[in-house]
């Protein structure tokens, strides 16, 4: 089962749900602001992603956080603040077959699509 992780009014997550109603994909969407992300979640993403390519520095949640929160980051500190505020996880996150992949990127989401065949 495919599944997209994100925030249900973010126009990115819109335009993902769209596109894989459009392939007819089966997926479930799970969105942080109803089931924030745990520890093990953000953990099993990554040895894929990476836990800087989590974090979404371009967004107003990332410029609203004080400073100090964002001071020497690393994977602890990083998973801490994720959970706090998931609105600071790029969206969308998808996962499927063991591989998670970050952002819009239409290629990936073939790719994972292509997991199914």
């Amino acid at each position: 089962m495919i599944r997209i992780y994100g925030i249900r009014n973010c126009d990115t997550i819109k335009k993902t749900l769209a596109w894989f109603d459009q392939q007819g994909a089966d997926y479930e969407f799970i969105d942080y602001k109803k089931t924030p992300p745990t520890e093990d979640l953000l953990r099993s993403w990554f040895p894929h992603v990476g836990w800087e390519n989590l974090i979404n520095k371009r967004g107003t949640t990332w410029r609203n956080i004080d400073d100090g929160r964002k001071e020497k980051l690393n994977p602890e500190r990083a998973i801490q603040l994720m959970i706090a505020e998931p609105s600071i996880i790029k969206r969308p996150v998808v996962e499927h077959g063991g591989l998670v992949s970050v952002g819009y990127n239409e290629q990936a989401f073939r790719d994972l699509l292509s997991l199914e065949l």
